[in-house]
């Protein structure tokens, strides 16, 4: 469990700041990251990030499907998560 919340706080903070500097090109008119990048961040475990940054830096928010891609992929997570924890998946792996 403890090797999936590290994955998943890693790339949400990965996905947090790639929103944040999309954001910032986006007001200064420059070149930006695809669309297509940031959904698969937020979806391979960053979900989280890229919910912090969509309604802390008011990005994407206007794109429905950058909303529903987000919050599915945040619930998925959870899902997993709980699955992990309550099958004691990763018993025999030792982080920490």
């Amino acid at each position: 469990m403890t090797l999936y919340l590290i994955i998943i706080l890693f790339m949400s903070l990965i996905t947090f700041i790639a929103y944040s500097i999309d954001k910032r090109k986006s007001i200064k008119g420059k070149w930006r990251t695809k669309e297509k990048t940031l959904l698969m961040m937020s979806i391979f475990f960053g979900a989280l990030g890229g919910l912090l940054a969509m309604y802390t830096k008011r990005h994407k928010t206007k794109h429905w499907y950058f909303v529903v891609i987000n919050w599915t992929s945040l619930l998925l997570h959870l899902v997993i998560g709980y699955f992990i924890y309550t099958l004691n998946l990763f018993n025999s792996i030792q982080i920490f």
